[in-house]
């Protein structure tokens, strides 16, 4: 068996770093938390993608055989993020008059338009909720037949007290839980639930609820925690390798998923590292819709926000979320892009001069030490994923090669390719970089899949009358030498 470099994860159970060592060698199991489809991507969930995009890109680069399963949400969230409130996906389809099939096909479609254009690398799995009802009731039959869950007026509810009585409810995010109980509202007379701290494993629909299915227990639909634990574990087996998501979803829905699989196998340990990306800020303030200061893709790109100056290509955008540490917070601003726009075009720039670089034959310079820089860039990933790190000395290798052009230092041919391999397998390979063709006009990339997306964009913002961001997207491509042709048919670009 091969030869790995050593890699150390934060381990969010144990709060410690930790060797990573797989189950199963060369094989890895990894299970990300996906997206409610119910609205457009919005930046915090590009950067957390973008997180587990970058450990998918690692693992394979090392040697690894990865089985990356990422699921879509797509019945049971409801409103209040836990038991209260109406289905997410309900609720849209209501408000826009759809099918609730038909909102969850739409903004998945946006989902994948947006991770191709940030150059997401696509799952091996990506499984549905309401593809897998059968194994959630499974599920929920065995969390029964072990005592850790009740059924109650049609819906089945998860023991949490009882739980707790063998394994640790808390575990993962910290919570004790008297505190639990301290902090939780008391029940009213009209509550399923026997105790507040419990949470639903199925919930008993009511003659206004679009989404529903037959059970042994009523004719309604899953919790929302319980389809990341059924879908886990279907496809990478009752223990695997890594979970990943965002930092809000450690507590309730994280926890969640570790009482769940415990309950039903008994086993207190189906993963071996979690993994929580954090959160974009905004001038300190978090990320968010309700904040006012959540940014779309397509806001970003064509600069029509109250909060940007101007567009910045989606390039520009992942360069600048890879100069902070995933676990870290990150504080978006004008500033910091056009930082970051300005660093990505000096290593593009690097990539072009070492293009271009003669050799010389039995001209080995032993002061090009490119074995040092591919040293430290392993040791920079190894440490926990650390992409800033990793930049920092892919500038070092930036001041190599201009180093090399300016003073005419001879280099033969296979430092050369070392030179090529090294920056090709972490800017591109790793980092998942792109060259960027640029026109006139706040450098907006002028790719394909970018294009094809705007365009739809536009097409949304016209049906919900929105002709202030159709009419910015049309201004901003017309800047970059690109016209829009409606029709019947719909809408198509092309270059003037």
């Amino acid at each position: 068996m091969a030869e790995f470099p050593p890699l150390y994860i934060q381990n969010s159970l144990t709060r410690k770093k930790e060797l990573f060592t797989p189950l199963k060698p060369p094989h890895v199991g990894m299970y990300v938390c996906g997206p409610t489809v119910y609205s457009n991507v919005h930046l915090g969930n590009v950067r957390t993608f973008l997180t587990f995009d970058i450990v998918y890109r690692y693992l394979i680069y090392l040697g690894y055989h990865v089985r990356y399963v990422r699921n879509i949400t797509d019945v049971g969230h409801l409103t209040g993020d836990s038991d209260a409130g109406e289905d997410k996906i309900s609720k849209k389809a209501r408000l826009e008059k759809l099918e609730p099939m038909e909102v969850v096909q739409k903004y998945t479609n946006d989902f994948h338009d947006v991770m191709r254009v940030f150059n997401m690398k696509s799952p091996s799995i990506e499984p549905s909720a309401t593809g897998h009802i059968v194994e959630q009731i499974g599920m929920i039959e065995a969390i029964l037949d072990r005592g850790y869950a009740y059924q109650s007026n049609g819906s089945v509810y998860f023991n949490v007290r009882k739980y707790n009585e063998d394994f640790d409810y808390g575990v993962l995010s910290g919570r004790k839980i008297d505190d639990l109980i301290n902090n939780t509202r008391s029940l009213d007379g009209q509550d399923e639930k026997n105790d507040p701290l419990d949470f639903a494993l199925w919930k008993k629909a009511d003659s206004s609820h679009l989404m529903k299915w037959p059970s042994p227990w009523s004719i309604g639909f899953p919790g929302w925690h319980l389809e990341c634990s059924v879908m886990s574990t279907k496809y990478l087996g009752p223990q695997f390798d890594i979970h990943g998501g965002g930092m809000d979803l450690k507590f309730p829905h994280h926890e969640c998923e570790i009482a769940q699989n415990a309950g039903a196998t008994a086993q207190s340990h189906s993963v071996r590292y979690w993994m929580h990306g954090n959160m974009l800020t905004v001038n300190g303030r978090k990320m968010a819709k309700s904040e006012g200061n959540g940014f779309t893709p397509e806001e970003l790109i064509t600069g029509n926000h109250a909060l940007l100056e101007r567009g910045y290509s989606p390039m520009t955008v992942r360069f600048f979320m890879l100069q902070g540490h995933y676990a870290s917070p990150l504080d978006f601003s004008n500033a910091a892009l056009q930082a970051a726009e300005k660093g990505l075009e000096r290593l593009m720039s690097a990539l072009t001069t070492l293009e271009t670089l003669p050799t010389k034959a039995n001209s080995r310079n032993p002061d090009v030490d490119i074995t040092s820089l591919s040293d430290r860039c392993i040791k920079a990933m190894g440490d926990d994923f650390n992409t800033p790190i990793l930049i920092s000395v892919l500038f070092d290798a930036v001041k190599l090669v201009n180093s090399i052009a300016s003073d005419h230092i001879a280099i033969d041919a296979t430092q050369k390719a070392d030179l090529e391999e090294l920056f090709n397998g972490y800017v591109f390979d790793i980092l998942g970089l792109m060259r960027e063709d640029k026109g006139s006009g706040n450098n907006n990339v002028e790719s394909s899949a970018l294009l094809d997306l705007l365009v739809k964009l536009r097409g949304n913002a016209k049906s919900n009358k929105d002709w202030q961001t159709a009419d910015a997207i049309r201004t901003a491509l017309g800047e970059l030498g690109i016209s829009i042709k409606d029709s019947k048919e719909g809408s198509t670009w092309e270059r003037d």
